[in-house]
């Protein structure tokens, strides 16, 4: 069943067998009200991966991932999680099955405490030891936010924002987080903090969709890559392959 993540990597695929889509966008398209910001993007994310979209602010990739998780209506397409049809599914509906969305901007709760915070992103969880370990953990991979659980989230850093951000949507239990712009506003160093958070989250087990304008660091750790221009897909490839492009390297890399 595909509803949550679970403890173990997902099984090894060998090089002739091509394991179903966790995630599949089919010509997928998004407008508000007259204009377009997404036309026929179709796309797939496989179970382990790490997918990170590029591209010029506004160039579609927030909007593709509010349409994934259903904070926006689809002009047309389908959108397919665990081979369901979700493009009607009610957003609040999927965390339980799921996918989890850390939007832009951090969007924590400022009045209330870290480890409120923390709960609260589990309230329909009925596993009291399994929130304790997941807690454990996110409190292991966030030492100052063990240090801070009693703080009021909006009295963090920017950064320490961002890891309660994530923090948040590890104790969900995703089985594939849409993560939107994580390194934004931060300081390099926080940047290179997140991003390595980012790595243990998905090799911990959890399918990762990135949207992320600093290119050279959401290419160094994704495994494949779409790059957008407009509301559509102009390139895709592994990461290395677009890394490679000289198209790429002069738009994006420079």
């Amino acid at each position: 069943m595909c509803s949550k993540r679970t403890s173990e990597k997902p099984p090894e695929v060998s090089p002739q067998e091509t394991p179903s889509p966790l995630l599949e966008l089919r010509a997928v398209s998004v407008r508000y009200g007259a204009v377009y910001a997404v036309r026929d993007v179709s796309l797939n994310v496989l179970p382990g991966e790490i997918v990170t979209l590029i591209g010029a602010n506004g160039a579609g990739k927030t909007s593709i991932l509010r349409a994934v998780s259903r904070l926006v209506p689809l002009a047309s397409g389908n959108i397919h999680y665990c081979s369901d049809d979700i493009s009607r599914t009610p957003a609040h509906l999927l965390p339980r099955r799921g996918l989890v969305h850390v939007p832009e901007g951090r969007i924590i709760f400022a009045q209330l405490s870290v480890q409120e915070n923390l709960d609260l992103a589990a309230w329909w969880r009925t596993d009291k030891e399994g929130h304790r370990k997941d807690l454990a953990e996110v409190f292991d991979m966030f030492p100052r936010l063990a240090e801070r659980r009693k703080q009021l989230g909006g009295t963090l850093s920017g950064g320490e924002q961002q890891m309660l951000a994530l923090a948040r949507a590890i104790v969900a239990r995703p089985r594939i987080m849409l993560l939107d712009e994580p390194s934004m506003g931060l300081a390099p160093i926080i940047v290179r903090e997140i991003f390595a958070a980012i790595q243990k989250i998905n090799q911990a087990g959890t399918t990762v969709l990135l949207v992320e304008q600093n290119a050279h660091m959401a290419l160094s750790i994704a495994s494949r890559a779409y790059a957008l221009q407009t509301g559509r897909i102009v390139i895709s490839g592994s990461a290395e392959e677009l890394r490679n492009d000289p198209d790429i390297q002069a738009t994006y890399l420079g």
